[in-house]
């Protein structure tokens, strides 16, 4: 019996969490159910994709995730399930999904259409994800899909001098998420001298912790996936740069490291 891990925008407050895990176990009482996070913010379809792509890969082949974010966002109303990389995705067809495959899943399904349920999540998702986990194929909960919502990932602007990109998360300290990569860095820089230019700051060395650098100074690292992250340590670099989704980032290389 595989794992099932639950993602949702749906927050802490109310019962709906509850809900979604008393279905679970009662079609499977011995399921083992981890959570990654409830406080998406609602309907924030590239904070869910963050936060699952940061993640899903740390668990066993096989794992089924629940993603219970923006349910009702399919004007379809469609749900469906992808497999990608081995792992198992339940989801609205709501464009999420193509974002988690590049719009290139292993295999795509539709699930069942219940056009009434106040609670897709509870009443179309999570039967689904108990069979799946339990072994059942893809075929045996669902019809072959003929496609999906795509959306498009933004993509870095890489010349000869420079790689520019944008904050793809803003994480509970308030550090900055880019869609920087360390493996795009290192193809441009070649180890050359370089500035990041953030905001109305320039820095031109990374650390690789955040304690590297005073409190309430600006620190720059790779992440753990190998996304350029900007902080502060002790302070939140989201409030104090004035920075947030989608802001500006740029890495700039000397053209001349004589």
């Amino acid at each position: 019996m595989g794992f099932i891990t639950f993602l949702s925008d749906f927050g802490t407050t109310d019962h709906y969490v509850a809900a979604v895990k008393a279905k679970i176990l009662t079609i499977n009482p011995a399921q083992v159910i981890v959570d990654i996070t409830h406080q998406v913010e609602p309907y924030n379809i590239a904070y869910g994709y963050h936060v699952l792509n940061s993640v899903f890969q740390d668990f066993p082949v096989g794992t089924v995730h629940l993603i219970a974010v923006d349910t009702h966002g399919s004007k379809q109303g469609r749900f469906q399930v992808a497999r990608h990389q081995g792992h198992y995705f339940v989801c609205a067809d709501n464009g999420l999904l193509s974002l988690l495959t590049d719009g290139d899943p292993e295999q795509l399904i539709d699930l069942p259409m219940q056009p009434d349920s106040p609670s897709p999540a509870r009443d179309i998702m999570v039967p689904a994800a108990v069979a799946l986990a339990q072994g059942a194929s893809m075929a045996e909960v669902g019809e072959l899909a003929d496609g999906m919502l795509q959306l498009i990932n933004r993509q870095l602007k890489l010349n000869d001098h420079s790689v520019s990109g944008h904050v793809v998360h803003v994480d509970h300290y308030g550090n900055l998420i880019t869609d920087i990569t360390k493996d795009s860095v290192e193809a441009i820089g070649h180890g050359r001298p370089f500035l990041v230019k953030f905001a109305r700051e320039k820095v031109d060395r990374m650390y690789s912790r955040f304690n590297q650098v005073g409190e309430g100074d600006c620190v720059i690292l790779f992440n753990r996936q190998g996304f350029l992250t900007i902080g502060i340590n002790k302070g939140h670099a989201s409030e104090l740069l004035g920075m947030y989704f989608d802001s500006s980032v740029e890495i700039q290389f000397a053209q001349n490291a004589n």
